[in-house]
């Protein structure tokens, strides 16, 4: 038995060190060289706070802002609890969310008759999008540009400056990162 046990045990110290300790130590090595931002999680700052992270979703609920996808971990994007909602096509507590959101960004916006996008009364599967639609940034220019007393179009533009296209050209689709366009909202004159 001490023959297959010391080969055994050698082997699990051995695959220890490599893969628990050597491969993930050199992985994070060259990810911090390649790629800093992303390594550290693609934090965003506004001097030396950091105000979110471009991956995970962030909660705005005042009208002022725009409001990204709601979470399946409501009310909040926590990270830690992220999931999705794992609710199906025929459940009916999905059908109520969905039928309270869309009230809500009704009441939010009482004059906006526009087909409201998919994206702003959905939970994505994580919970925690940082990114909707252009068309669903467009759906709320209205209401922002109202309660901010700026022109239409001027938030309108800002919206347009803040799309990204495909990754690669081909991967995806358009997006706009609300907190991004949130940001350059809070210095728009």
């Amino acid at each position: 038995m001490r023959t297959h046990l010391l080969p055994a045990f050698l082997l699990l110290l051995a695959l220890t060190l490599v893969t628990g300790i050597a491969y993930p130590l050199a992985v994070t090595g060259i990810a911090q060289l390649a790629f800093p931002h992303r390594a550290d999680g693609s934090l965003v700052r506004r001097g030396d706070v950091v105000v979110g992270s471009e991956l995970v979703g962030q909660t705005f609920t005042d009208p002022r802002w725009f409001w990204g996808r709601p979470s399946a971990t409501s009310p909040s994007t926590n990270g830690a609890a992220s999931s999705g909602s794992n609710l199906g096509p025929t459940n009916p507590a999905l059908s109520d969310a969905v039928e309270a959101r869309v009230a809500a960004l009704r009441a939010a916006d009482p004059g906006n008759r526009e087909a409201i996008p998919v994206d702003l009364v959905t939970a994505s599967g994580s919970g925690l999008d940082p990114e909707i639609s252009p068309a669903a940034a467009r759906f709320q220019v209205g209401r922002v540009a109202r309660t901010r007393g700026v022109p239409r179009e001027r938030v309108l533009d800002l919206v347009d400056r803040h799309v990204e296209g495909r990754s690669f050209g081909i991967l995806g689709e358009p997006r706009v990162n609300v907190l991004r366009l949130n940001l350059a909202l809070e210095t728009m004159r």
